[in-house]
């Protein structure tokens, strides 16, 4: 079997596989996963927040090419500016005359369109992480055949709690479950096309490899605290917050955990 045909299969492993064994949660009944989805948004909450902090951004601050930390962090900066801007435009496509919380009017339409950026945002991040998430495989099979068959069973394990992540914004978002496990398994396709790209261009990519993981963790940190977190302060009560926090705490933990286990 060729080196492609290696990198083509385990590419497809550690996308869509996550992807799918993942989607086990939308085949629960609609009324646990109403109950479900507050406490869940809160550990993705923390899962976006521990994949950009823990993964992503470390990776592009040891990323080769990187002469100047400065240039990465002003790249996140411009990638929150930029997610900014697109929900804007997001938001702005669904406005009707000043029926949304953009002209001050109807607040609980306002929420909704929100909710609708976030989840048009998380499949952007998410197809972007899946990219790179492609490069790597492809870079470890250049490497080592063996190297590279870990590494996509271990970016495939450390995908899943995030995709439960993705699920959920994309729930809470107003998807239906059909159109969720859609959008999330087409996202999962962009690891293909990173592998592929990195097969054949690696030499030319590795320069701005580190800037697409800065770009790739703006939006993850966008979407958690712009688009996710207000929604947690609508319940002040104590017992509501110490469930929050324990759940982004947990979110984080299991980031940590799954990163820690790569390496």
């Amino acid at each position: 079997m060729s080196l492609l045909t290696w990198i083509i299969i385990f590419s497809l492993l550690g996308g869509v596989l996550s992807v799918m064994v993942a989607s086990t949660f939308l085949l629960l009944p609609a009324s646990v996963r109403s109950r479900l989805v507050p406490h869940l948004v809160s550990f993705a909450i923390g899962s976006l927040l521990g994949a950009a902090f823990l993964g992503l951004l470390p990776h592009a601050l040891m990323g080769s090419g990187v002469e100047d930390f400065h240039n990465i962090f002003l790249a996140v900066l411009l990638g929150l500016l930029s997610f900014f801007l697109l929900e804007k435009l997001v938001l702005w496509r669904h406005c009707h005359s000043d029926h949304c919380e953009a002209h001050g009017a109807d607040q609980s339409h306002g929420h909704d369109e929100n909710s609708k950026a976030a989840g048009i945002m998380v499949l952007v991040g998410d197809g972007m992480h899946n990219f790179v998430d492609g490069i790597l495989i492809a870079a470890a099979f250049l490497t080592d055949i063996h190297l590279g068959i870990v590494t996509a069973l271990a970016i495939a394990a450390h995908e899943i709690p995030q995709e439960v992540g993705d699920f959920v914004v994309l729930l809470h978002s107003g998807f239906t479950r059909g159109k969720a496990l859609f959008y999330n398994v087409l996202s999962s396709l962009a690891t293909i096309v990173g592998a592929l790209l990195a097969y054949w261009w690696l030499a030319g990519m590795e320069e701005i490899l580190p800037y697409v993981l800065a770009v790739a963790a703006s939006s993850f940190i966008y979407i958690a605290v712009a688009d996710l977190i207000p929604g947690l302060h609508k319940r002040t009560e104590v017992v509501a917050t110490v469930q929050q926090i324990v759940l982004i705490a947990s979110g984080v933990f299991v980031i940590y955990l799954a990163h820690s286990t790569l390496h």
